[in-house]
């Protein structure tokens, strides 16, 4: 399939336990589109260079500013020329992310989370180091719009917004060939990270789930995942991520028990052990989804001494 559409799938690995990201390109009448971009390293920096040896690179579409996306497109813009699409809110977020200014604020936002000194110390450390893999930034010569038509290879796809694994995620549709590049909102074997990052939208599960909803009114065949293999069924795949995430919200209330920091109920829904950037994810995704019941109503959270407390109604 990914041969009749024209989509070249170009495997970027990554250092972690997800340990790839699935980026594409595709010849276009003018030249090739690519999308997404990797790590900025030396790596990346060498794949790139054989992959596209010899052609001309006139569009990097960026599906959101997550380092594995995002970070080498500066890189890959100065050497290629191209010019780099993406939504006005993540290209924000990506610019925003990693400044001194944010990264000051972390520290303060862990200790609220009731995580201890010396584990906060070290995912700050964990979010500094991804500064020269995220770095330089690209110049964004264009502002997806929802619903605007792109070209990727020879067929026209529509922009898309889903925002929830970030707040300004694109995914591209074909209703031709009823096909989605779903960049990270639909994987086939993992559910995406939905994460609260103490910046941007602050119910980000909510915003997701919406987004599913939406995606599933399309009924699409085919789906090119960031991560993992191309798919068929994207609304098997969707109602299976909807009952994870109505799962984790019950053992998240579970976890609240009698009260507890974000940290507490971390510790309670993932039993089990991580990398200091996997906490991170943890974190977040736990906070997300304390934050949607929050929202919604089934619990609270009160500021005692400094720490943020959740409690059942």
């Amino acid at each position: 399939m990914l041969k009749e559409l024209g989509i070249t799938p170009i495997r970027v690995e990554l250092p972690f336990r997800l340990n790839h990201v699935n980026c594409f390109m595709a010849e276009g009448e003018n030249g090739w589109t690519v999308i997404d971009s990797g790590l900025n390293n030396s790596y990346t920096t060498q794949l790139w260079d054989e992959k596209l040896h010899g052609k001309n690179v006139t569009d990097l579409y960026l599906t959101h500013y997550h380092p594995d996306h995002f970070g080498h497109s500066g890189t890959l813009q100065q050497k290629t020329g191209a010019r780099v699409s993406m939504s006005k809110i993540d290209a924000n977020a990506g610019f925003t992310a990693w400044t001194d200014e944010f990264l000051g604020s972390i520290h303060s936002n862990y200790n609220a989370s009731g995580i201890p000194e010396d584990i906060g110390a070290q995912m700050v450390q964990n979010t500094v180091e991804f500064i020269p893999l995220v770095t330089p930034h690209p110049t964004i010569d264009h502002y997806f719009i929802e619903g605007e038509k792109v070209p990727v290879g020879r067929l026209e796809y529509e922009v898309i917004f889903a925002p929830g694994h970030s707040d300004g995620m694109v995914c591209f549709y074909n209703a031709e060939k009823n096909v989605l590049l779903s960049a990270d909102h639909i994987l086939p074997r993992i559910t995406p990270n939905i994460s609260y990052w103490f910046h941007g939208n602050d119910n980000p599960l909510e915003s997701y789930l919406t987004s599913l909803e939406k995606i599933k009114k399309l009924d699409i065949d085919f789906v090119i995942p960031s991560h993992g293999k191309p798919f068929h069924g994207a609304n098997n795949r969707i109602d299976e991520i909807i009952k994870h995430h109505d799962t984790r919200l019950a053992e998240t209330m579970k976890g609240i028990g009698q009260g507890a920091t974000v940290y507490e109920v971390f510790n309670r829904l993932f039993q089990f052990e991580l990398t200091v950037h996997e906490v991170r994810f943890a974190v977040g995704e736990t906070l997300a989804h304390l934050e949607y019941l929050r929202h919604k109503g089934d619990c609270q959270r009160e500021l005692q001494n400094g720490v943020w407390h959740y409690t059942t109604k």
